[in-house]
């Protein structure tokens, strides 16, 4: 199933080894510009439109109200509901740890500088539905803007074909603290969260993965709004050795596999034997599947195996491809994280699979595909925060710094900037030789920073 690179000892991987597309396709941006030009223009009518003309069903009110949550809730499984709150816990757990707090720091001279950090009001998250269910990706937007302080979560899910949608994300989102949440999906969704609409109030930021109408729609509006990322579809790398168990890393490559018939899957390797020995353990578990039409489409079309020389041309195989899931299934696994420079998250050891950062463990499963790991992070609650720079400057601390910036501004022909100190120093020496009427008014001494 997988196609078979072998590289020569002193021979790289390059982009064109892999022959892996990028970007958004021109003709659906131009599809979603449509839409999102119709939501703006014509708000909840276009979205009605949309929704009956791609989702197949009436919708009248897009908001889910209170009641329909809780009978979602009392459909679920206790032990769903359990799993839930489990994986809620170790989410949040984990962003914990990521939140930075506003810092300020005086410095000789009377120099106070300093970084406001601020949640963002209101973000919208995008939920996949109809067909699908992923309440694991309501959980891993909303507990990081959650724990961020955000104050307002609202998040979008496309219907199912009756106009309901799946209880088990109802019962995420509410556990997940999210505030308001609408039957809305596609880049139609994207646009009312960007601009608004008469029942989707706009929001500051949109996050979450979609199908390629969404992440074209994202694009579209970024700078209007802001965005997490770009995603594309799912991808997984497993790096292996000899003692890496076949059946093992088969299964890890089917776990991206089976998200898409476009997801891609490498294996790479120092074990020449080895992907014969993954090729039969995919035959027999693909035959087990319930997606095997998926999953073996997906192997095909985009699955690789990359046999190296040694474990330097492996890793350099690795950061070239900068995978949004990396598996170290290796003897040295832990020795090795150090020499990892592009990865969206790095799963260690033979027993760490990718599912479990998919559900439990708590760091985020929302990722920067596509080789987009070489300049990008995972979903964080730096996501649902901004940033202020502080200063404040005495007169002291002027007059020190004050010559500085005007060579500068002089240099660059900015005269105002310039003057803007100067005027200031000014009202020093002014104040200083008692002749306040030459230089303006001057704050009392007691008012000075």
């Amino acid at each position: 199933m997988l196609r078979r690179i072998v590289l020569e000892p002193g021979q790289r991987l390059t982009e064109a080894d892999l022959a892996r597309s990028g970007g958004v396709d021109a003709e659906i941006i131009g599809v979603a510009a449509r839409i999102i030009d119709d939501v703006k223009m014509r708000g909840d009518a276009a979205l009605r439109e949309l929704t009956k003309q791609l989702d197949g069903c009436d919708i009248t009110d897009f908001r889910v109200s209170e009641a329909e949550i809780e009978a979602a809730i009392a459909l679920c499984e206790p032990e769903f509901l359990d799993a839930v709150t489990v994986a809620a816990v170790a989410i949040e757990e984990f962003h914990t740890r990521q939140v930075q707090q506003s810092w300020f720091t005086a410095q000789e001279g009377g120099v106070f500088l300093g970084q406001k950090v601020t949640p963002l009001a209101r973000v919208g998250i995008y939920v996949p539905g109809g067909r699908a269910k992923y309440p694991s990706s309501v959980l891993m937007n909303a507990i990081p803007a959650q724990v961020a302080g955000v104050g307002e979560i609202a998040m979008v899910v496309p219907p199912a074909a009756d106009g309901t949608v799946n209880p088990y994300t109802l019962a995420a989102a509410a556990e997940a603290g999210v505030t308001e949440i609408y039957t809305v999906g596609g880049a139609q969704a994207v646009a009312a969260l960007a601009y608004g609409t008469e029942t989707i109030p706009r929001v500051d930021k949109v996050t979450g993965p979609g199908n390629a109408y969404v992440t074209a729609a994202k694009k579209l509006v970024m700078g209007d709004v802001g965005i997490d990322m770009l995603a594309g579809p799912s991808e997984v790398l497993v790096l292996a050795d000899e003692t890496a168990i076949p059946a093992f890393v088969a299964i890890d490559l089917m776990a991206q596999a089976e998200h898409d018939p476009r997801a891609a899957t490498y294996l790479v390797t120092t074990d020449p034997e080895l992907p014969d020995l993954v090729e039969e353990a995919l035959q027999l578990l693909v035959a087990e599947s319930p997606r095997g039409d998926i999953t073996e489409r997906s192997l095909v079309d985009n699955g690789v195996a990359i046999v190296c020389p040694d474990i330097v041309a492996a890793l350099d195989a690795v950061d070239l491809i900068a995978p949004e899931h990396l598996e170290i299934q290796c003897a040295d696994a832990f020795d090795l994280l150090g020499s990892i420079n592009n990865a969206g998250a790095i799963f260690l050891g033979h027993w760490t699979c990718e599912s479990v950062g998919d559900y439990v463990a708590g760091p985020n499963h929302v990722l920067p595909t596509g080789g987009t790991a070489r300049v990008s992070s995972p979903l964080s609650v730096d996501d649902f925060v901004k940033k202020s720079s502080v200063l404040s400057y005495s007169y002291d601390a002027l007059e020190l710094d004050g010559p500085t910036v005007i060579e500068l501004a002089e240099k660059e022909g900015l005269w105002a900037h310039a003057r803007a100190v100067s005027l200031r120093m000014d009202a020093i020496e002014a104040e200083r030789a008692g002749d306040f009427d030459d230089a303006g008014p001057a704050p009392d001494a007691e008012e000075r920073p």
